[in-house]
């Protein structure tokens, strides 16, 4: 009942639309910083790395397989990492704030905010993504009043937009008769 209110009430997507421009607003204020400010990711990797979390109990990794990932993909890469996440983090923001493909924007919004929390950052990430899954779960309700509005039909027209018959096959499902007598 909640959900359905969420993804088609116009209140809720009133509500949505200052939840949206608030998180954005967050995204693309920490993406641009990152992007003009020289963000270097090196440090925070190898965090991830030397201190990763790990169960007290045990003291076995929690995340072994995100551990891996920043030891044999990222930190070789830290270029592209420094490069990748200030602009996803900004372009995140730019979605939610103009509405543009909002449910993708929260989508990838989520996903940075768990590999922060994989890598042992708490800072604001539980609250990103507590708002992340309710504009996710809100759907294209999320972009009502933005330009989701007029992009959404447009997209959803042009992905299930179906090649009409050609004249010989007359929308039977069979090919035209090409054969010359």
């Amino acid at each position: 009942m909640f959900g359905q209110w969420l993804r088609e009430n116009k209140f809720a997507a009133g509500i949505l639309l200052v939840i949206r421009l608030f998180i954005g607003y967050e995204w693309l204020t920490h993406g641009w910083q990152k992007l003009t400010g020289g963000f270097d990711a090196t440090g925070f990797l190898n965090n991830a790395v030397t201190k990763p979390v790990i169960d007290k109990a045990t003291n076995e990794l929690i995340y072994p397989t995100f551990t891996a990932f920043v030891q044999t993909f990222a930190l070789p890469n830290v270029k592209i990492i420094n490069f990748l996440i200030p602009l996803g983090e900004f372009l995140v923001g730019l979605g939610l704030i103009l509405g543009v493909l909002t449910t993708a924007a929260a989508f990838f919004g989520l996903m940075m905010n768990f590999m922060f929390m994989f890598a042992g950052t708490v800072s604001t990430n539980p609250w990103f993504i507590l708002i992340g899954v309710i504009l996710f779960m809100a759907g294209a309700n999320t972009g009502k009043f933005g330009v989701d509005y007029y992009l959404m039909p447009y997209l959803r027209q042009w992905f299930t937009h179906k090649k009409k018959p050609t004249d010989g096959a007359k929308g039977t499902g069979t090919k035209p008769n090409t054969a010359h007598a």
